[in-house]
């Protein structure tokens, strides 16, 4: 079993703030695909450095998800989809080891 954190930005690149629609879409679609999910919506802070070296502060959601199989193709496809709703060059999205008690 895997635990698998997604980081998602809470403001556009051109800094307006994301309004509710890519997180309901992108729940609703989660859900569906891993039966549920559980959002942390409220923005944690975060930076980092671009690649002319200055760094960017930022704030993210985070979104975690539960599956049974680490599924390395399907994890590509849906941060791919997540990177294009979110106007991302690359989203961080992790797998951990993980067991239910």
């Amino acid at each position: 079993m895997h635990l698998d954190p997604i980081l998602l930005p809470r403001y556009d690149n051109d800094d307006p703030p994301f309004g509710r629609e890519p997180f309901h879409r992108m729940r609703a679609e989660l859900t569906e695909r891993f039966g549920g999910v559980t959002a942390y919506l409220r923005a944690a802070s975060g930076a980092w450095k671009e690649r002319g070296g200055d760094v960017e502060p930022g704030q993210i959601a985070i979104v975690e998800v539960m599956d049974d199989a680490l599924d390395r193709a399907g994890w590509s496809a849906c941060r791919t989809d997540l990177e294009r709703h979110f106007r991302q060059d690359q989203l961080v999205v992790r797998a951990l080891p993980a067991e239910r008690r």
